[in-house]
């Protein structure tokens, strides 16, 4: 036996490092579709043979598309590898009910799977462990992350990935983030006639931060003193992605012209009182929402608690070098992310690793 069953005999899961690096694939993969599945919780699946040795990597595109686990399967039929099947690994439990598509776990059983890794639990409470039971009962030994004695990173990236799923499926609600950039002064200004004062790498995080969320929140007054664009630019999108966007003001205090081009944009809808937004936010099935707006509309953000992180741009370069240097991106900023729970989405994106991080007291996840 390889690499890749060899830990699967004892009464303890152990995770070794074919387990390990399936799951970073399978994780990999499915941020690469982070920001366009919802209503669906993004999902990654890898294949394994005997040995541990990768076969085919897949994850969950959009909604009403194949579920990771069944493009997964088809892909390795496409290549002939579906009889060297041995291990599945996957980000979250797989389906065992009829959706828009058909059960994956009927899916995996045309397969000689005989192990399957599981990174979370399905948090819908209807469905929770069903699927890892049909799989079971079909004589498939199924192992979790949570309970073995070395998955806890990788387990980590699992939870990431769905935590805007999960946030939605217990509270009714998108998973917020909050992205606020202030400069040396510790105001939200920038130096006149320029909409930002930030580094191209901080735009390139903010603009990541568009990428993989389903929609963003702004204000009247973000609107009226820069028109935003709110599009995805220093980095690639996902193809045709119609976001939400959420105005939080009167309409009579919206520029006509903008408000035209972003309904050609976006989906759009208007909140004349902050204090609906809750409400309006359970309507839609966005998963997770970036706000970029002005000291104002954070202020109410901030004392209702209706944010999940919130991640801060410190640019330190003085005003007069901005003057001198209009675009300022020779200049690194720093990168702060508070967060009222331990697990947080953004962790997935490459800037993490250079982001300081705080924990304020509030329930976790």
């Amino acid at each position: 036996m390889g690499e890749g069953a060899r830990s699967f005999c004892g009464k303890e899961a152990v995770v070794t490092p074919a387990i390990e690096q399936a799951f970073r694939h399978a994780v990999s993969e499915a941020y690469c579709f982070v920001g366009q599945t919802a209503p669906n919780p993004a999902v990654g699946c890898a294949l394994l043979d005997h040995q541990g040795r990768l076969l085919v990597a897949a994850a969950h595109h959009r909604a009403g598309e194949f579920h990771a686990e069944r493009l997964a399967v088809e892909r390795a039929r496409a290549l002939g590898l579906v009889e060297k099947i041995h291990t599945v690994v996957v980000t979250l439990e797989p389906c065992n009910h009829t959706g828009r598509t058909p059960p994956c776990t009927e899916i995996l059983l045309t397969t000689p799977v005989q192990v399957l890794w599981i990174g979370c639990r399905d948090p819908n409470p209807f469905v929770k462990g069903k699927g890892a039971a049909r799989l079971e009962a079909a004589g498939c030994a199924v192992y979790w992350l949570e309970q073995s004695r070395n998955g806890g990173e990788v387990l980590s990236l699992c939870q990431a990935l769905i935590a805007p799923f999960v946030w939605r499926m217990l509270h009714r609600r998108p998973w917020i983030t909050v992205k606020q950039a202030l400069n040396r002064r510790g105001d939200m200004h920038p130096p006149a006639g320029q909409k930002t004062f930030t580094s191209r790498e901080s735009l390139c995080f903010a603009h990541r931060l568009r990428r993989v969320t389903d929609g963003i929140i702004t204000a009247t007054g973000t609107v009226r003193a820069d028109k935003p664009e709110l599009t995805v630019r220093y980095v690639s999108d996902h193809v045709a992605r119609k976001r939400t966007l959420v105005v939080c003001g009167q309409e009579k205090n919206i520029p006509a012209e903008w408000l035209c081009i972003m309904r050609e944009r976006f989906v759009v809808s208007l909140c004349t009182d902050c204090h609906s937004l809750p409400q309006l936010l359970s309507q839609m099935s966005t998963l997770w929402m970036l706000v970029e707006a002005g000291p104002t509309l954070l202020k109410v953000l901030h004392d209702v608690g209706l944010w999940d992180d919130w991640l801060t741009i410190s640019h330190r370069q003085s005003e007069e070098n901005c003057e001198e240097n209009k675009s300022a991106y020779h200049q690194p900023d720093q990168w702060y992310v508070t967060r009222q729970h331990d697990i947080t989405p953004i962790s997935l994106l490459p800037e993490w690793a250079q982001c300081q991080q705080e924990q304020a007291c509030f329930p976790v996840l």
